[in-house]
C-alpha cells in the first residue's frame, strides 16, 4: 500500500453496538422489574408509548387517530397492572367506538377508515403484549419469569446473530431480513433454550423441565416477533422503526421480539404454575 494512501476506518462492530445499547436498557429494565407493579407500569408505558407513536409516524400518511391510540395504551396499561382478562376484552371492544368518535371529533375526512384501522392495529400489538407484561409479574416468581424470558429472548437474538455471521449460508426469509440465516436462526433457537435453562440453574423454584419448556417457547416466539416487524419495516420501505436507540433503530426495533415472547411467556408460565 503506498504510504500516502489513505487507510480505511475498521468498521465497528455491529454485536458490540448492541451490547453498547442493551446494557443500560436492561439495567433500565430489570429495576424497573425488580421495583414492584407501578415501576414496571409506568416503565412499560414509557416504552409503549415511544414504540406507538413510532408506528403512527410511519402511517402518518393514512393519519391514524392518535388520540384514541394513546389513550387505548394507558388503558391497557392500567388493565394489566390492576385489571384481568375481561378489562382486557372491554378496553378492545372500548377501542373502536373510541377511534371512531376521535375520528369524528379532528373531523377526519380523508383516509378515515385505514387511519382508525392504522390506530387499533398500532395499539393492539403493542399494548395486549405490555398488560401481558404486568400479568406475568403478578404470577408467582413473576419479576423472574420476565427477567428469564428477556435472557432468553435477546441473547438468543445474539446467538443468532453471530451464529449467522461465522455459520449463515442458507437465507431464511431474504425478502424481509436479507441478513438472517437458517443457520443463525437454529443457533438462535438453542442459545434461547439454553439461557432459561441455565438461569434457572440458581432459580430453586424453577425445574429444569419447565426452565427447557419456557426457553424453549421463548426461542419460537423470538423470531417470529422479529420477522413480524421486519414485514412491517419492509411493508413501508424503512430500514428502522425510529431513532430513540441512535444508530440501532427505535424502540420497536428493539422491543419486536418482545412484543411476541412476553405473551407467549405469560401463558407458558401460567400454565407451570398451575400445574
Amino acid at each position: 500500500m503506498p504510504a500516502d494512501a489513505p487507510r480505511r476506518k475498521k468498521p465497528r462492530s455491529n454485536l458490540a453496538g448492541r451490547l453498547i445499547v442493551a446494557i443500560p436498557a436492561g439495567l433500565v429494565a430489570l429495576a424497573a422489574i425488580l421495583n414492584g407493579r407501578e415501576t414496571l407500569a409506568v416503565f412499560v408505558l414509557v416504552v409503549g408509548g415511544i414504540a406507538l407513536h413510532e408506528f403512527y409516524a410511519l402511517t402518518d400518511h393514512v393519519n391514524p387517530v392518535r388520540l384514541a391510540g394513546f389513550a387505548t395504551l394507558i388503558a391497557l396499561v392500567l388493565v394489566g397492572a390492576y385489571g384481568e382478562q375481561f378489562q382486557l376484552v372491554a378496553v378492545i371492544a372500548a377501542a373502536f367506538p373510541a377511534a371512531f368518535f376521535c375520528a369524528l371529533l379532528v373531523e377526519q375526512r380523508e383516509n378515515a377508515t385505514l387511519g382508525m384501522a392504522a390506530t387499533l392495529f398500532g395499539v393492539f400489538w403493542i399494548g395486549i403484549p405490555l398488560a401481558h407484561a404486568l400479568w406475568l409479574q403478578g404470577l408467582p416468581h413473576g419479576d423472574m419469569v420476565i427477567i428469564n424470558v428477556l435472557l432468553g429472548t435477546f441473547l438468543g437474538d445474539t446467538f443468532a446473530y453471530a451464529g449467522g455471521k461465522l455459520f449463515g449460508r442458507h437465507k431464511m426469509a431474504p425478502h424481509l431480513s436479507p441478513n438472517k440465516t437458517i443457520e443463525g436462526l437454529a443457533i438462535g433457537l438453542v442459545g434461547a433454550t439454553l439461557t432459561v435453562w441455565f438461569a434457572g440453574l440458581y432459580q430453586d423454584w424453577i425445574s429444569d423441565a419447565n426452565a427447557i419448556l419456557l426457553g424453549m417457547a421463548v426461542a419460537v416466539a423470538a423470531p417470529v416477533g422479529d420477522l413480524f416487524e421486519s414485514y412491517i419495516k419492509r411493508d413501508f420501505g424503512v430500514k428502522d422503526s425510529g431513532t430513540a436507540f441512535g444508530a440501532h433503530g427505535g424502540a420497536m426495533d428493539r422491543a419486536d421480539a418482545v412484543l411476541f415472547t412476553i405473551v407467549v411467556g405469560y401463558y407458558a408460565w401460567y400454565a407451570m404454575a398451575a400445574i
